[in-house]
């Protein structure tokens, strides 16, 4: 196999790249962000902002969502502040909170319909209340950064989530005795569940145990950062101080990884060098993202060469 025509990509989990971070940057920059990531075969984004102060995450809504209006993005993605700080990952603990319904309204009032997924921890007070106001509101709602027990991610989904943010990463590990977010993620037919496919946030095993878990339901998400397509150094996200070396992202302390520097597109080939099939690796490249947002089957096709990684428009191809 070497050229492939393929539905374009969907991103349902990205913060930027090009040393631009959707948290921070102008309209502008983050259309140059976005452009990155279409090169790579990306035509649908969510553009993901993450844990910042309460004004600070008004202030990017406000700023992104006239991308959403154009087309540029198709949605914004709140990753915190309404997150566990035992599993924060990247997200500075002292800008996480619980939510409140005034909080969760501002939100949607200044996304002005753009914000299309919220990922939370169940367990915080108040959250199970914000995921049925979200639901309501016409919001995804992701369980994520969580340390809750599989009987509260349950109670979540039974008030209206449906995605799970990059299982494994930031949740309690699967055990046989307490099956947590993990377990409930790969059990529950009722969710979605995003995967990281760089070779550092999941084992391709355990990729592999994902994907037969979940059936029709793994998803493919970058969870790219500002570092990508760009030098190894420092950057930061969320609060905090991060450092690339070698393409990977993590906190200045090593104490976790902070995003990735890669695309769907990387994920994509991963999976088809691993042994997925093509039509699985389409689907859970393009298809169930778009089902999961209510949108059509795009018409956009790509083609992307297995063994290069290189990605251009269908048009270009020859009759």
């Amino acid at each position: 196999m070497t050229d492939v025509l393929v539905p374009g990509f969907v991103d349902l989990h990205a913060h930027g790249a090009l040393g631009h971070d959707f948290a921070t940057c102008t309209a502008d920059d983050a259309r140059a962000a976005v452009a990155h990531h279409a090169a790579r075969g990306t035509t649908t984004m969510i553009a993901s902002i993450a844990t910042g102060t309460p004004d600070d995450t008004v202030a990017a809504l406000r700023r992104l969502g006239p991308l959403v209006t154009e087309g540029v993005l198709a949605g914004l993605h709140l990753e915190g502040p309404w997150l566990s700080p035992a599993r924060r990952g990247a997200h500075a603990a002292e800008l996480l909170h619980a939510p409140t319904p005034a909080e969760v309204d501002r939100s949607l009032d200044a996304a002005a319909g753009a914000l299309r997924i919220v990922t939370l921890a169940p367990e915080l007070p108040g959250a199970l209340d914000a995921v049925a106001r979200l639901t309501a509101a016409g919001v995804v709602v992701a369980i994520g950064h969580t340390d809750a027990d599989a009987d509260t991610v349950t109670r979540a989904v039974d008030a209206g989530a449906r995605l799970v943010t990059h299982v494994f990463n930031g949740m309690p590990p699967l055990h046989h005795r307490a099956p947590g977010p993990v377990g409930i993620a790969l059990t529950d037919p009722r969710l979605y569940v995003e995967a990281i496919v760089d070779g550092h946030h999941l084992d391709d095993v355990t990729v592999d145990l994902v994907r037969r878990s979940t059936g029709d339901r793994m998803v493919l998400v970058s969870d790219a950062m500002a570092a990508t397509g760009c030098a190894d150094g420092p950057y930061r996200i969320a609060g905090s101080d991060v450092v690339v070396s070698d393409g990977v992202a993590m906190l200045a302390d090593g104490s976790s990884l902070a995003g990735s520097t890669s695309t769907v597109r990387d994920g994509f080939l991963r999976l088809l060098a691993t042994g997925t099939s093509l039509d699985d690796a389409v689907a859970a490249s393009s298809g169930r993202a778009r089902a999961l947002l209510g949108l059509a089957p795009d018409a956009v096709r790509v083609v992307v060469d297995t063994t290069t990684g290189h990605v251009r428009p269908h048009t270009e191809v020859s009759a």
